[in-house]
């Protein structure tokens, strides 16, 4: 394709999904540009699974290789109480299929390190008004304060569940998302809590709040603070530590959820949020599409959220290459191929919320019969191979290598 015939498409967003987008349509031919309105690239972030239909398409956008695989070997997660008391309990080690653990930040860096470098980045930058005819689309973008407009054949938004890419183009952010009335917080800890093993994982279950503990091979754990509420607007009044120590109560911490919420108090690095779910009609207007958590949210629970951005990417560049000539029917075919995964996740999203966070008593009691189950050799067979062959599962872990590499 010569240098004139190039065509331009505006990424919004230098996330997982962004770097990703970019990275297939330059394999393509086309011109990709970055905005993001932070000023620099965001780092860090908490900890992510990585599924089969994440590696697939990480390895076809050239950088599987650089995510590296922070999974324990022969890691063990324990249920506990308040009082520090311990049973065995159920990990994402119990998952079958293929997969690995590692924070979020460990994907993005490699997705960036392996961008093109003559990709444009543009940091500062947002977009504040999108029109678009059927031969391009005209974008204002913001920067510092300074606007310019310019001209793209194609618009994708992957800058998030509050994308402003879906506000300008699809209306306000009531319309998508859709709360699940949970809260979460999350952060990397410095170092090992005292008294805990850096390769144990740890979870702490009470009706409508939990605590968990990720361990890591090479780095210290990973909190993760999940909690239910009637009144999710409420929860953003005040500082979000004296929010999540309320919602466990007056009750006396103990040697294990005390010094965890010590540490999210004295951290200046955490993501707490609502939990939610992004539902839209269509994830694409004319010539302006949505990528990642932006269109099709699946909200933490449902574990996929880094794997299906990767390969909801990848499609995207594959299917406008099949139809170059025209972008709206390309668009309309990679969301036909996609979204009955993307469905399937959004289901076990909601469905998954009660292995996060267990709504009663008689759920909690469960988990370590399971586990102890899960370890007998006889038994623990049987029920991860019927994990594994149910709906849930397999949709969990779904791949579109061949359509990939069909047109690659």
């Amino acid at each position: 394709m010569s240098a004139n015939t190039r065509k331009r498409c505006l990424v919004v967003g230098l996330g997982i999904s962004g770097l990703a987008t970019a990275i297939r349509l330059h394999q393509i031919g086309w011109e990709p540009v970055i905005v993001e309105k932070a000023p620099d690239r965001r780092s860090g972030g908490y900890f992510v699974i990585f599924f089969g239909a994440g590696r697939a398409a990480a390895r076809r956008l050239g950088f599987d290789h650089a995510v590296p695989d922070r999974s324990v070997p022969n890691g063990r997660t324990y249920i506990a109480n308040r009082t520090g008391d311990r049973k065995p309990g159920m990990g994402f080690g119990d998952l079958p299929g293929e997969r690995r653990l590692m924070l979020r930040g460990d994907v993005e860096a490699a997705a960036f390190e392996a961008l093109p470098r003559d990709v444009e980045i543009r940091f500062s930058t947002q977009p504040t008004r999108i029109v678009q005819d059927e031969s391009g689309v005209d974008v204002i973008l913001d920067h510092n304060g300074t606007l310019t407009t310019e001209r793209f054949d194609l618009v994708v938004g992957a800058d998030g569940l509050r994308s402003t890419v879906r506000q300008l183009v699809f209306g306000p952010h009531e319309k998508h998302l859709h709360r699940l009335g949970y809260m979460i917080a999350a952060f990397a800890l410095p170092a090992p809590l005292d008294g805990i093993s850096p390769r144990d994982g740890i979870c702490l279950f009470e009706p409508g709040r939990s605590m968990w503990l990720f361990a890591f091979d090479d780095r210290p754990q990973s909190l993760l603070f999940s909690y239910r509420t009637d009144d999710v607007d409420n929860q953003f009044t005040g500082r979000p530590a004296d929010r999540v120590r309320a919602a466990f109560g007056p009750e006396p911490a103990g040697p294990l959820l005390g010094p965890a919420l010590d540490a999210l108090d004295n951290t200046d690095s955490f993501l707490y949020d609502t939990v939610e779910q992004t539902r839209m009609g269509s994830w694409s207007c004319g010539r302006v599409v949505l990528v990642g958590d932006s269109a099709w949210c699946v909200s933490l629970y449902a574990g996929m959220g880094v794997s299906a951005g990767l390969a909801g990417a990848d499609l995207l560049g594959t299917m406008l290459q099949r139809h170059p000539g025209d972008i709206p029917v390309a668009l309309r075919s990679w969301e036909a191929q996609l979204r009955p995964h993307l469905t399937n996740y959004q289901q076990i999203g909601v469905n998954e919320r009660f292995f996060f966070t267990p709504d009663s008593q008689r759920r909690i009691a469960l988990r370590p019969i399971v586990a102890r189950s899960l370890r007998l050799p006889l038994l623990g067979g049987a029920l991860r191979s019927l994990r594994a062959n149910s709906k849930s599962f397999r949709a969990r872990d779904f791949d579109i290598a061949h359509d990939s590499a069909a047109a690659a």
